[in-house]
């Protein structure tokens, strides 16, 4: 049987919450962007790590509109949530720090559910750029190329499964 988990898509618009989806779900990226007004959910199936059992598992992304940013966590739409997924934007410090506030956000909300916060963009990061101060550890990801975003949502996943969630 294959286990369900919602994972919520968190972050500022613009960060690339729908691209990093799109690109996981039917691997390809849109050039033509366009924001998401209120919350679009996509479903993809995944296999877990071995040390998961390779257990079989369904992603239903909530992929959210940027403009609820705190206010989320007053709606119905994070009711039932497994883990999140916090977006920011590499080119805009303003996101990672809002990043890490919904993190937190998150986890008080929901304490033992698992975050990811990730680092998008990364395809237009100055590499000798230093990282905010105040940030949370993130992965790093790129939409635009695939880099680190498959590996995103199976370690999501896997951190959802081996939390029993």
């Amino acid at each position: 049987m294959t286990r369900s988990a919602k994972i919520m898509l968190l972050g500022d618009i613009g960060v690339g919450k729908t691209s990093l989806a799109k690109r996981f779900v039917f691997d390809r990226f849109d050039s033509d962007y366009k924001t998401t007004i209120g919350v679009n959910i996509l479903t993809h199936d995944i296999a877990l790590p071995a040390d998961c059992e390779g257990a079989p598992m369904r992603l239903v992304l909530w992929d959210t509109d940027g403009d609820f940013g705190q206010t989320l966590f007053r709606t119905s739409y994070i009711l039932g949530a497994a883990g999140a997924i916090v977006v920011a934007d590499a080119t805009r410090a303003s996101t990672i720090h809002q990043m890490s506030r919904l993190a937190d956000a998150f986890e008080e909300r929901f304490p033992g559910r698992p975050v990811s916060c990730v680092i998008n963009k990364v395809d237009l990061l100055n590499p000798a750029a230093p990282r905010p101060e105040g940030a949370r550890q993130a992965l790093l990801t790129s939409a635009l190329t695939g880099a680190g975003v498959a590996e995103l949502f199976v370690a999501t996943g896997a951190a959802i499964w081996r939390r029993g969630l």
